[in-house]
């Protein structure tokens, strides 16, 4: 019995483990800025998204940013089930 008791805390630990990953989009020769503008929206099963939207413009807008010096994305998980999509824009 407390064998199961141990698997199953080890199940759910595992369940409640996410992963994440930060890379980098695309780069300009204008130099590395001080604002940082950010936009994400949920992820359903890897591929199903909601009421996002994460673009690189909007993102730049949101941090008055009008000379983009580069871009970063960031995409977390959970078990595939629900996770983020964020975008991250550097600039002037």
């Amino acid at each position: 019995m407390k064998a199961l008791k141990v698997l199953f805390a080890a199940f759910v630990l595992v369940a409640l483990a996410s992963c994440s990953s930060i890379t980098p989009l695309a780069a300009t020769s204008n130099p590395l800025g001080t604002k940082c503008g950010e936009v994400s929206y949920p992820v359903f099963l890897s591929c199903i998204a909601f009421n996002g939207d994460a673009s690189i413009q909007t993102a730049a807008k949101k941090a008055g940013i009008t000379r983009i010096s580069h871009i970063d994305v960031k995409k977390t998980s959970i078990l595939g089930i629900y996770g983020t999509y964020t975008v991250y824009v550097w600039g002037e």
